[in-house]
């Protein structure tokens, strides 16, 4: 037990070096800017932290995807409109930014907007952008908060104030992109936001794809009742009261300074071995630019896309009912 209250105790430690060595971003409409007040030797700290290295890491993984692309910091403004708050408390009323990714497609092609899960970014349907921008205008995003976007503090006290920081944000993205009437597809916690959007706002969604959806489960309630007896023990109140506090894996990882680059790769590298999936999705150079998580649409594309145009055929088909179930796949 001591050990395992040392290695807490060394998190922590960690965290509080985090926030000594936090950085301050400035946003532009073209770049951001990060300035960085450090009493921590750089040699232990996390690849350098900021928006155009994101950007940049971005860029070189999209590198891998054919299709022309336009990249864009789309400004939402300083907080949502009616407000009397900034985004959720920020220190700052400076305008803030979604960083956005639109593909070239074919004059009259319905419009597809993906929005990836937690911890994520656009660049993670990578494996599928070239494939949908040949039936879909493709709009990914990164989330506020996330990736290339801007990152305002983040101080939501209640599930209803966190919703509304996704939903908002995105909300205000819309109306700076002029967009209506689209498919909005949505990964995991962006499954999440986008069924919540959809429920705001149905008059500017088209269709509604969720995949992995978080908040969704067709899983025995058994899971759910572990999980309630985990928390009441002395190491599960630990991990709660650390998740409640906003301590992220992802803090864990910048923590582990010039090692956490390394534990990424070879998570993302195990992530998708053959041993979790009927192929080695990820070739080397793929999985050395991408962090990893549950992506059904990386593990099996084929499966992924046949069930898009399966799921959007009234959209992309003169003769919808007659478009055959996709092959291997369960009807529900």
């Amino acid at each position: 037990m001591n050990g395992t209250l040392y290695r807490w105790s060394s998190l922590i430690l960690r965290k509080m070096a985090e926030e000594i060595n936090k950085v301050e971003h400035r946003s532009s409409p073209t770049t951001t800017v990060a300035k960085s007040r450090s009493f921590w030797p750089s040699v232990l700290r996390w690849i350098p932290t900021s928006t155009d290295h994101i950007i940049a890491s971005e860029k070189r993984l999209l590198s891998l995807v054919k299709t022309p692309y336009v990249q864009e910091q789309v400004n939402i403004g300083s907080g949502a409109p009616g407000s009397k708050v900034r985004w959720f408390r920020s220190s700052s009323n400076e305008p803030r930014f979604i960083n956005t990714v639109t593909f070239d497609s074919k004059e009259g092609s319905p419009t597809l907007v993906m929005v990836h899960g937690y911890a994520a970014s656009q660049g993670f349907f990578f494996k599928n952008f070239d494939y949908l921008a040949s039936r879909f205008k493709v709009i990914a995003i990164d989330q506020l908060g996330w990736g290339g976007s801007s990152r305002p503090d983040f101080t939501c006290k209640s599930t209803e104030e966190t919703e509304a920081w996704f939903v908002d944000s995105f909300e205000e993205w819309r109306k700076a992109k002029n967009l209506s009437n689209f498919i909005l597809l949505g990964h995991s916690l962006g499954g999440y936001v986008a069924a919540k959007y959809a429920l705001k706002h149905p008059e500017h969604v088209q269709h509604l794809i969720l995949v992995g959806p978080a908040g969704f489960t067709a899983e025995s309630d058994g899971k759910s009742e572990w999980l309630t007896r985990f928390r009441a023990t002395w190491k599960g109140a630990i991990l709660n009261h650390l998740w409640e506090s906003n301590f992220t894996p992802q803090k864990l990882v910048r923590g582990l300074g010039p090692w956490g680059p390394d534990l990424v790769h070879k998570y993302t590298t195990a992530r998708f071995s053959p041993r979790y999936s009927a192929e080695n999705v990820l070739a080397e150079e793929e999985s050395r630019l991408l962090t990893a998580g549950h992506f059904v649409f990386l593990e099996n594309p084929d499966g992924f896309h046949s069930a898009m145009l399966y799921a959007c055929r009234r959209f992309l088909s003169p003769h919808p009912d007659d478009e055959p179930f996709p092959e291997g796949l369960q009807s529900a």
